[in-house]
């Protein structure tokens, strides 16, 4: 039969990605090349709005990237301004009033927005201004966003959006389309992250980029410049680009998922290499879980880089055990006599002459649900393997995340539910090791202080809000005053003109 494919959600779901561009005639072009770097980020829906000088024009449907833009649709996109949106839903349903951008019209003129995060108390919120008489046409949070921009006081529309984020709490790294400009901005803790660059036109100014990876500047030839700062507003128009600051000095809350699994590995994400990441948590692992064996074997992509971390630290030879087929589309036409484990098979399949007769080390980036790992240790068996034991380069993934990242409830986590022998015998590995919450960050030159690892160990940097007005959920007992995200109403200061191009 015919259905859409997951991979046995056996993952986190990937959140979204946001794109934008001032200065460039292409600027839809552009965009699509920037999402279409971003996939991975999200493949539910993709959308382009441009400034056309007069009006917004808008394209957005559901699927990836390559599938909705063709050229007589990029055509009908023209601008030198657009901003993009690849989404996977972690607030709202997976529907076509749902993709974005979003577009409104408000006394401040047309607006586009375009969301990666979550907000904590958008619930809230969209109750207080659905009483004030607010109509809204989604049910994702990132409406709250235009609504309050809508109902702000202030005339101008970087003053709307700093008298927005000020009641908004929670992760949003988004960019925004108005007349004539691009503006992006980071929420205090920088939870997600947002990047801005330069391309070089000749003969004329550089158009200004901003991107949610950099492996989206790569495919265009843009230079990266540095990351939109936590609490910070960045404005792109015809006098340059100028920013501010409207929440200074709090603490910072970095997802370090992001270098486990997210982002692509070609990509820098909050100043670091993802790859080098990645081969360090790998490196790490070897020194906290070592064991005699013959190849060390990686699971496909996400697992590349810590395998080889892994093979190098310990000695024992990398191969590629696994191999994956990257064109398996969302659906596919399933053998009418049930095929055991067909939905990893159609990704995944064994190399049977690197592994057969051989103590192997399969390397993950994470175990979730554990339903396929599972599958992958049987299918290694299979295949000849002697021995096989699992190593996962972060620690064991206890908790959901509510901060832009579509994951299971708690109960659904294998680690939330057994222990480490338990969840062994049941993906069916002769040994299993995790990486240790304070090794993963001596691997990432990091500390917790400074990131947020709560999918790992339950201590959530922002506090959440539930729909239940009694009170606000503190997921531990620790104090977390000094994180609250709350602060007093504060000046938002001019904006800085920081280049003029």
């Amino acid at each position: 039969m015919a259905g859409a494919f997951r991979e046995e959600q056996d993952k986190f779901r990937d959140e979204c990605g946001v794109f934008g561009i001032f200065g460039h005639a292409d600027a839809a072009n552009l965009t699509y090349l920037g999402l279409y770097a971003m996939q991975h980020r999200g493949q539910e829906s993709a959308g382009i709005v441009t400034w056309t000088g007069q009006r917004m024009a808008v394209e957005k449907q559901m699927g990836y990237v390559a599938d909705i833009f063709d050229e007589g649709r990029l055509a009908r996109l023209p601008g030198h301004s657009a901003i993009g949106h690849v989404r996977y839903s972690t607030t709202g349903e997976s529907r076509l009033e749902n993709a974005q951008p979003i577009v409104y019209n408000t006394n401040k003129g047309p607006l586009a927005i375009a969301h990666n995060g979550n907000l904590v108390n958008a619930v809230e919120l969209r109750a207080e201004l659905e009483e004030e008489g607010s109509i809204f046409t989604t049910s994702s949070d990132t409406e709250v966003f235009l609504h309050l921009m809508a109902r702000s006081r202030v005339d101008d529309v970087v003053g709307a959006l700093r008298d927005a984020l000020s009641r908004v709490r929670g992760a949003y790294s988004i960019v925004l389309l108005a007349k004539n400009r691009v503006i992006a901005a980071r929420d205090p803790q920088g939870v997600r992250p947002l990047t801005l660059g330069r391309l070089r036109i000749e003969g004329a100014p550089d158009a200004r980029v901003v991107a949610s990876e950099t492996c989206a500047f790569d495919l265009i030839d843009a230079e990266p410049l540095r990351d939109v700062e936590p609490g910070e507003i960045v404005v792109f128009d015809a006098g340059g680009t100028a920013s501010a600051s409207f929440a200074m000095g709090q603490r910072t809350a970095f997802c370090i998922f992001e270098h486990v699994y997210f982002s692509r590995p070609d990509s820098s994400v909050f100043g670091k290499s993802v790859a080098e990441s990645r081969r360090s948590f790998g490196r790490r692992l070897a020194l906290e879980h070592p064991v005699p064996a013959d190849v060390v074997v990686p699971v496909p992509d996400s697992g590349v880089f810590a395998a080889l971390g892994y093979a190098e630290e310990s000695g024992i030879p990398y191969g590629m055990g696994l191999v994956r087929n990257h064109y398996v589309g969302r659906t596919f036409i399933e053998p009418k006599q049930s095929i055991r484990h067909f939905g990893v098979k159609v990704k995944l399949n064994p190399v049977r002459s690197v592994v057969a007769g051989k103590r192997v080390v399969l390397v993950d980036d994470s175990i979730v649900r554990g339903t396929t790992s599972k599958k992958i240790v049987k299918m290694l068996r299979a295949a000849g393997a002697s021995e096989i034991h699992m190593r996962i380069s972060s620690p064991p993934t206890k908790n959901p995340c509510h901060y832009g990242i579509d994951t299971p409830r708690r109960k659904e986590l294998i680690a939330s539910t057994h222990d480490l022998e338990e969840t062994r015998k049941f993906i069916e590995a002769d040994s299993l090791g995790y990486l240790s919450l304070d090794g993963m960050f001596t691997a990432f030159g990091r500390s917790e202080n400074d990131s947020c690892a709560a999918c790992f160990s339950g201590r959530y940097p922002i506090p959440l809000t539930l729909p239940d007005p009694q009170a606000t959920l503190f997921p531990t007992d620790e104090p977390h005053a000094d994180v609250s995200g709350e602060r007093p109403a504060e000046t938002f200061p001019r904006l800085v003109r920081t280049a003029k191009t």
